[in-house]
């Protein structure tokens, strides 16, 4: 009877572990998907913050550029000031520094919003000046993963 029950048992699990043999296989599938989609993922974010961070540079080195550059400067930009006109009212030389800026990085500076504005309508110090970027990131992977438009923007007095 102990023979019956040992050989009953012995087949049982023969024919248990031949049913669990490609469970290993799947649960490795699983397990490699979730992990590269978690790594694809991670450096998607890295490269979404890289971005922020390239345009946010941009945007202060525009600023840099205007600060320096108000009515006491021989090359003024801006609106002009204090019975000064400049020959750049737009503010084009700034866009033109954001871009040689951004152009260093692996962004297509063609697809940079970029608003540059006198808060104070002049360019004479002590001025203000904003210097706003607006880029549509495009993800790296896709994935599906949707189109978001990164913005960036930074701003300081003009003290020449």
């Amino acid at each position: 009877m102990k023979t019956d029950q040992a050989t009953r048992t012995h087949l049982l699990h023969k024919r248990l572990a031949g049913k669990s043999r490609g469970q290993a296989q799947v649960e490795f599938v699983l397990s490699v998907l979730f992990v590269m989609l978690f790594i694809f993922g991670m450096l998607e974010m890295v490269l979404l913050v890289y971005t922020y961070n390239v345009l946010a540079d941009s945007a202060k080195e525009g600023v840099r550029y205007a600060i320096v550059h108000g009515t006491d400067s021989a090359t003024c930009s801006g609106p002009g000031g204090g019975g000064v006109s400049c020959t750049d009212t737009s503010g084009a030389n700034v866009t033109a520094t954001v871009k040689q800026y951004a152009q260093y990085s692996f962004h297509s500076t063609s697809a940079m919003t970029i608003a540059v504005t006198y808060p104070d309508s002049s360019s004479a110090p002590p001025g203000r000046v904003q210097v706003h970027i607006s880029y549509p990131y495009q993800p790296f992977f896709g994935l599906g993963w949707p189109t978001v438009t990164v913005n960036a923007a930074a701003a300081g007095r003009i003290i020449f």
